[in-house]
């Protein structure tokens, strides 16, 4: 006799469900979305099969169906017609992320957390996410007052919140004292440990960058587990609302040290390169695209993420409202 069965509970698709530790929802999710300047058509992104450059008109159709689809927000990243050494399409009113939130906070209003990334690569000719000094180095400090301005004119056109992922020491002390006189309410989501990696290649392609060098000198060291939590320390002392792991899916270690530490909601984002592969597997017929992708966001959240930005949340929540009513 064989008294303890664990197979019990996996015997029927409703056993386990019912058994089922971990459980995504739709609202867990945030699509990134990518709006370029001057441009008539949406402009397919090679690299990232399926996800596309917007217009303002398709942008807004984007965020209608996130919304409609029961996802919880939106990360918008705008790709200038010009860039310059100090990145001032960002810090500029009038700019194309700028009016990006301002066009989705007036389509969708508050159906969606409209996010908007707080960072200079996309707007500076060198593509480095800070200001340069002398040496060609990013001036940590130099970059927080640009920090600070983009901050605020973000802010004023209607973002939710501001996902701040520069990597600049004291970053989120710098945006949280520009917005709290007239924007307290404006949350900040600090990507307190993102690392120097290379699954962020086809982002590169996504945002036009034009990076000389790379981020090594700022952005984390991914043989370094301990620092992660430093960081978080750090982010959450100066006022972050939500702290992020990024990448996830090489990072999974990281990302339930944080879980477990952190005192506020904690977030992971399945970056660019880690979409890819799966899109370029299953293009390939060598893995279940569906099941890969529910997989992956499942072993994330089972890791400790409360919300998951993914390039797949719409069609996710799609999915999910399929099976929740099929």
């Amino acid at each position: 006799m064989i008294p303890i069965r664990p197979r019990r509970l996996r015997a029927t698709p409703a056993m386990r469900r019912v058994a089922a530790e971990t459980h995504l929802h739709p609202a867990m999710l945030t699509q990134p979305l990518f709006v370029r300047e001057q441009i008539t058509e949406p402009v397919p992104i090679a690299s990232m099969p399926g996800v596309v450059q917007h217009t303002p008109d398709t942008l807004r159709k984007a965020a209608v169906e996130a919304a409609e689809a029961g996802v919880g927000g939106v990360m918008l990243f705008g790709v200038p017609a010009y860039r310059d050494p100090c990145g001032l399409g960002a810090v500029d009113p009038h700019g194309v992320l700028t009016r990006a939130v301002e066009d989705v906070v007036a389509e969708v209003g508050d159906a969606l957390v409209v996010q908007a990334d707080l960072c200079l690569d996309e707007f500076t000719d060198h593509g480095h996410c800070g200001v340069l000094d002398d040496a060609g180095r990013v001036d940590n400090d130099a970059t927080l007052v640009v920090y600070a301005q983009m901050a605020h004119v973000l802010a004023e056109a209607g973002a939710h919140m501001l996902g701040l992922s520069g990597m600049m020491d004291g970053q989120v002390a710098a945006v949280r004292e520009a917005l709290d006189p007239a924007h307290a309410d404006v949350a900040v989501l600090a990507y307190a440990a993102k690392y120097a990696s290379a699954f962020y290649g086809p982002f590169r392609e996504a945002v036009g960058s034009t990076l000389t060098g790379d981020r090594r000198t700022y952005q984390m060291d991914p043989a370094n587990r301990r620092e992660a939590l430093r960081e978080v320390e750090l982010d959450v002392a100066e006022g972050a609302d939500v702290v992020m792991v990024k990448p996830v899916m090489a990072y999974l270690d990281v990302l339930a040290d944080v879980a477990a530490a952190s005192p506020v909601p904690v977030w992971a984002y399945q970056v660019s390169g880690e979409y890819s592969m799966v899109e370029a597997a299953a293009a390939n017929g060598w893995i279940d695209r569906r099941r890969t992708v529910e997989e992956s966001l499942t072993g994330i959240v089972r890791a400790g993420a409360d919300h998951v930005l993914t390039y797949w949340a719409t069609e996710v929540a799609t999915w999910l409202e399929e099976s929740r009513h099929g």
